[in-house]
């Protein structure tokens, strides 16, 4: 009887160990350990897939020519630069004959930075109002070295004081463009 008594204890003990400790810890912490291991296995994946994206970017990058680079810079900015801006277009219409007498920055709906419909649009631009004086042909020249400029500026909108002398009045709006 004793040869019996053995197993069967072994087995029950057993099924008593596997019901109360084996069980409980395999479902529990064990389960969650390995569903942690697999989001973890998912997001070393998506690492990885985003460190090739960025090295594959970065060489794209490095394969442009920077002169290139340099005349998008100038082109499209990365910060608004007033200062160099005004200087230009000051510079500009000196070339061209106008005289500057006042430039002031519009707020408008752009510079938010949200196209209304919630998404950031990476492009943003102020409006600049200014005031000058000159002939019509200076004019002409201001707005032609305006279109050959490197800057991306958009002529909104120009209003004319006549005059008798042939020296006229100008107010004109302009749209700079930047990169956020």
């Amino acid at each position: 009887m004793n040869s019996r008594v053995l197993p069967a204890l072994a087995l029950i003990l057993s099924v008593g160990i596997f019901f109360v400790y084996v069980k409980p810890t395999w479902s529990g912490p064990l389960k969650e350990t390995k569903v942690a291991i697999v989001n973890y296995e998912q997001a070393l994946v998506a690492a990885d897939e985003y460190k090739k994206k960025q090295n594959a970017l970065t060489s794209a990058r490095n394969a442009i020519d920077q002169e290139n680079l340099n005349r998008l810079s100038v082109f499209l900015p990365d910060s608004v630069d007033n200062v160099s801006l005004i200087l230009d277009i000051n510079a500009l219409a000196a070339r061209s004959g106008l005289s500057l007498a006042n430039i002031d920055v519009v707020i408008n709906d752009s510079t938010t930075g949200n196209d209304g419909i919630g998404k950031a649009n990476p492009v943003g631009s102020v409006d600049l109002s200014l005031s000058a004086i000159g002939t019509y042909s200076a004019l002409q020249a201001f707005l032609v070295g305006i279109e050959k400029s490197a800057r991306l500026l958009d002529v909104l909108d120009i209003t004319v004081n006549g005059s008798e002398t042939g020296v006229y009045n100008y107010k004109m709006i302009m749209r700079l463009y930047w990169l956020r």
